[in-house]
């Protein structure tokens, strides 16, 4: 079976940077994986595609060394099943607020007798090799989102969950659960509570000898949660990206010719 290479960064102490797909385009898929991104994850939650597009995706990443992740929508057996047969290594799911539920989706994970999962790859055995069986459990990624008041209640039960292999932090909505409209919504939290409950769920999760994974909204957020000893950060996702990259063009153009800069639409403090 191939290797997962997220595992292979961990082991030697390296950090993962993530990219994220939010648009269901086997062609954008492509370009992203070839950028220099350990991981890409096709988010399946907030982004604007379903399964019929995941697949598609999936296989256009297979050229590149990019490591195939997913967000499912919820905590859905069927839905974590489904896309690791599709060929997914790593799966992130949302909104998990108790010791029960993380034990449900890791169970999801793996075959027995170490899970529930039903045998059929129909993709993988072809992605990942004929011996996917043989070692995938050993190889999938099951990394549980805090993002929620419950989540950072239960926090301490959750990182102990046998064969979970880390968390990951969804700030936007933690923020939410955590402080209400107290603050706008958005990724790259600086308000000293919102910083303390990330360092806490960093450390909680090292403690219990799992990873910490953390969506970001800019590089320079990224580099420090780094420092601060993240395992994962992702870095943007192709929706922005897009939309920055078009905007900054138009008014770089704009302004050479004298016209007048476009106002800027892109939602900042998006949740994904």
């Amino acid at each position: 079976m191939q290797k997962n290479n997220i595992r292979r960064l961990w082991a030697e102490g390296k950090p993962v940077l993530n990219g994220w797909l939010s648009i269901g385009n086997s062609f954008t898929a492509e370009i992203m994986s070839h950028q220099g991104y350990d991981a890409l994850t096709i988010d399946q939650q907030h982004g604007f595609l379903g399964y019929d597009a995941l697949a598609p995706m999936m296989q256009a990443m297979k050229a590149s060394p990019a490591t195939p992740m997913v967000r499912v929508p919820w905590l859905s057996a069927g839905d974590v099943m489904k896309a690791l047969d599709a060929g997914a290594l790593g799966i992130i799911c949302p909104m998990i607020n108790t010791r029960e539920e993380a034990e449900f989706f890791v169970s999801s994970m793996r075959y027995p007798p170490h899970g529930q999962r039903s045998m059929g790859p129909t993709r993988a055995v072809f992605a990942h090799g004929a011996d996917y069986g043989k070692w995938a459990d050993e190889e999938v990624i099951a990394l549980a989102m805090i993002e929620t008041a419950d989540g950072m209640r239960n926090l301490k039960d959750i990182v102990k969950t046998p064969g979970l292999d880390g968390v990951y932090i969804g700030p936007a909505d933690l923020t939410l659960g955590l402080t209400g409209r107290k603050y706008p919504t958005g990724f790259d939290r600086e308000e000293p509570e919102m910083v303390e409950a990330i360092q806490e769920i960093l450390a909680r999760s090292h403690e219990a000898g799992i990873r910490a994974c953390l969506h970001c909204g800019s590089s320079a957020y990224a580099a420090k949660a780094i420092s601060w000893g993240f395992d994962l950060v992702t870095l943007l996702n192709d929706v922005r990206l897009l939309a920055g990259a078009a905007k900054a063009g138009v008014d770089q153009a704009r302004a050479l010719i004298g016209g007048p800069v476009s106002a800027d639409n892109t939602p900042k403090n998006q949740g994904y």
